[in-house]
């Protein structure tokens, strides 16, 4: 019974929380993905740069430990 209880509990709470969210939700679906899509480009271009010169930086860091 108080199994019962708790995921009656649970399903209301995340109904409501789920509505509540799409109520409060600053822009749509398809522009929330949108700038997802966009940020997310944004990290890998950033990320790839940072790997490239970090890449640079320890080959010219080995060059130097050789000489």
């Amino acid at each position: 019974m108080r199994w019962l209880n708790f995921l009656g509990g649970f399903a209301v709470g995340a109904v409501l929380g789920g509505a509540i969210g799409l109520l409060f939700a600053p822009q749509s679906g398809a522009a929330l993905r949108a700038a997802i899509q966009d940020e997310w480009h944004t990290i890998l271009v950033e990320t790839r740069k940072a790997a490239e010169q970090r890449r640079r930086d320890l080959e010219a860091e080995l060059a130097e430990l050789r000489r």
